[in-house]
């Protein structure tokens, strides 16, 4: 991209893909009353394994490229965002689309601290101050009470944890394995994990609780409409494209420092609930967004310090 840097290129490639990533979780969360989750994330990670091998990898090299000698990795990352996207999908049904997207935007932040473990980056006061108000901003948003959190709004932040790892785990597989691969290899693990899903609770033997979240994780399969049959081909088309962004971002930048452009997602999430389910924001959620954002914009223009020596 002419003279740009590699970082501004990652910047760029993160944005993107999280506007893509945001277009799908307001997609989920519409279907979530209809179908079960593992079906649509069946349908979906085909459609994206399919692309993925037809169009982003010949122009990666080949086939040759899927060649890995980091299997273990590559499948570890993989089964991370299994996990992230399950839970965090799951809570869509049950919570507004903004705290959802709220409270997962702890992620940014767990990265920005993990980051100082396992890749040899460092955290001044200033960075720890910011990732501190950024946590204030999501409780701001969240604000529990003396009555207590539903399960529900705990599983982004379980999300959030698995996401940071499979994050963390993109840039230990950075030097060996190009975005094509780590993209096939997560949708791999979807399909895999969604026929699981499927032979154990497919027929919907298990759908007996009276919770949104419940059924969306436990209802049978039903034959989707041709409305929705496009909807989740387009998902499968955006989720390519996504994952291959996010993975070359990542790829191309230091984890810390490309992490707080996921926010965008935060507005993002504000605007499709307003617009397509009416939620809208009280006075506390705005000062929470605009802390969480503040934050992570912050962090993005601080200057990163490395350790003397980078742990591998």
């Amino acid at each position: 991209m002419g003279n740009l840097s590699k970082e501004a290129v990652g910047t760029i490639c993160v944005i993107v893909a999280v506007i893509f990533f945001s277009i799908q979780d307001m997609a989920f969360k519409w279907m979530s009353g209809d179908y079960p989750l593992h079906q649509i994330v069946m349908i979906r990670a085909t459609i994206a394994i399919v692309l993925t091998v037809a169009i982003i990898v010949p122009l990666e090299g080949g086939i040759r490229i899927l060649q890995t000698k980091r299997l273990g990795m590559q499948l570890l990352r993989g089964g991370a965002l299994v996990i992230g996207n399950l839970t965090f999908f799951v809570s869509l049904a049950s919570l507004q689309l903004p705290t959802a997207v709220a409270t997962f935007f702890t992620a940014p932040l767990i990265i920005t601290l993990l980051a100082v473990v396992f890749l040899g980056e460092r955290l001044n006061a200033v960075r720890v101050a910011l990732i501190l108000m950024g946590f204030c901003g999501v409780l701001f948003i969240v604000r529990p009470s003396a009555a207590g959190l539903q399960i529900a709004a705990i599983l982004p932040l379980v999300a959030a944890f698995a996401y940071s790892c499979m994050q963390l785990l993109t840039r230990r597989l950075a030097d060996t394995e190009p975005a094509a691969a780590l993209a096939f290899y997560v949708h791999l693990m979807f399909i895999l994990s969604s026929l699981v899903m499927a032979a154990i609770a497919g027929n919907g033997r298990f759908d007996v609780f009276d919770n949104p979240s419940a059924s969306f994780l436990l209802r049978a399969w039903s034959w989707p409409t041709t409305q929705d049959w496009a909807i989740i081909a387009a998902l499968g088309v955006l989720n390519t494209l996504a994952g291959y962004l996010i993975g070359q971002g990542y790829r191309l930048a230091e984890a810390g420092r490309v992490a707080p452009f996921e926010y965008v997602a935060v507005p993002m999430s504000v605007l499709w609930g307003a617009l397509i389910w009416s939620d809208w924001p009280d006075a506390y959620a705005w000062v929470g967004i605009v802390m969480i954002v503040g934050a992570g914009l912050a962090i993005a223009r601080s200057k990163p310090v490395q350790s003397p020596e980078v742990k591998l």
